[in-house]
């Protein structure tokens, strides 16, 4: 397979993925999924099981990665508070010493995955680790042997910070990006849960930007998020959210209103699009709809509708929340993996769009804000 990005800009065929959003450790601990595994052996080993029932047939695996050029994942640390817990999920915390305990064990897994496996996995803490995981993408032969794929961790939800102080800690281990929400959390009202900034969220957002964090807006309720769009000095994205205008009938918060939306632009943030079945179409559940009512191009419509709020295509990424609390069956039609992402291509050519464009959709963006906000070294 021709892995045309790297014989220059005229003909971008296959360019590298960054996916703002997987979660990988709650998966692992979850599950015990292997994410060195192929998708089609997990698959195997999982069929007919209470997995798939529960989360979905798998879209990851490190094979899947080098098959579509995937070159970082933000990997998240993430718990489900108590209140919205499934009876069956064992991965859930009723208290922040809870939170603070498991997404500890989270990072320290991502820690461990990369030094066990450095040929397959590489932690990214700045903008030279990214700069090397990029190169090797390059430089692999895919006949022979593939690259090391960067992981990013990504604080969902940031009840895991009991004390203001320990924002230092978690920059020691090298997190980079925080999202204070997921559902309302102290700090400020999330997905089914609105609510505004509080003042406990405010004093977060200050120690934050101290520590030159990027605020992560993905789940926080309207309010909040305008708010800290005016208040936050510091690097602002959206890793996975999709565009309210497109979905007028979803009867919670957790798509990005236009207003938001614009907010982001003006930060010359990012939003990575999420191709869920449930945020493409009003109306699809999971369960009960087919995944065949849903095709590609509605997650095209979202990147196109943000496109054209910008007059640019500078301001928008992949976040594909694959694997999280969701799976194949939930996907549109023509995705069977993550490297089916790569079918984004062609419609964004079909639209108009360059392939330079199409490039910095897939991930150029994304690159691009990573070696604004990281540290150098």
């Amino acid at each position: 397979m021709q892995r045309a990005h790297r014989s220059g800009a005229l003909f971008l065929l296959m360019p590298p993925i960054v996916d703002s959003h997987q979660d990988l450790a709650w998966n692992i601990l979850s599950f015990g999924r292997d994410y060195l595994r192929s998708v089609e052996e997990t698959r195997r080993l999982e069929k007919g099981g209470l997995t798939v029932e529960r989360n979905g047939d798998t879209l990851l695996g490190w094979p899947e990665y080098q098959q579509g050029e995937v070159a970082v994942i933000f990997a998240t640390l993430f718990s489900t508070p108590a209140r919205w817990a499934y009876e069956w999920e064992t991965y859930v915390y009723k208290t922040f010493e809870e939170a603070n305990k498991q997404y500890r064990q989270q990072m320290d897994l991502y820690h461990r995955l990369t030094d066990d496996h450095p040929d397959k996995f590489r932690f990214i803490r700045s903008a030279s680790d990214l700069d090397e995981v990029l190169a090797s993408q390059q430089k692999a032969n895919p006949a022979v042997g593939g690259y090391p794929v960067g992981l990013l961790p990504l604080m969902e939800g940031a009840e895991c910070i009991t004390r203001l102080d320990e924002l230092e800690d978690w920059s020691g281990l090298g997190l980079r990006f925080i999202g204070p929400a997921w559902a309302g959390t102290r700090f400020c009202g999330g997905t089914k849960e609105p609510g505004p900034l509080t003042d406990e969220g405010r004093s977060l957002l200050a120690a934050m930007a101290d520590h030159e964090f990027t605020l992560d807006l993905s789940h926080m309720d309207e309010p909040a998020a305008l708010e800290s769009l005016d208040i936050y000095p510091g690097h602002i994205v959206v890793t996975h959210g999709n565009c309210l205008a497109l979905m007028p009938g979803h009867e919670f918060n957790r798509h990005l209103s236009d207003r938001v939306i614009h907010g982001i632009l003006e930060r010359d943030g990012i939003i990575g699009v999420v191709p869920f079945n449930t945020f493409l179409k009003d109306g699809w559940l999971r369960g009960k709809s087919s995944r065949e009512e849903v095709g590609i191009e509605r997650l095209v419509d979202h990147i196109d509708h943000i496109c054209q709020l910008a007059g640019d295509a500078r301001h928008v990424g992949i976040g594909t929340d694959f694997d999280g609390g969701f799976g194949l069956q939930s996907t549109p039609n023509e995705i069977d993996t993550i490297a089916d992402l790569q079918k984004l291509v062609p419609l964004l050519l079909a639209r108009g769009y360059s392939q330079e464009e199409a490039a910095a959709v897939l991930g150029g963006n994304w690159i691009d804000v990573l070696h604004r906000s990281l540290p150098a070294l």
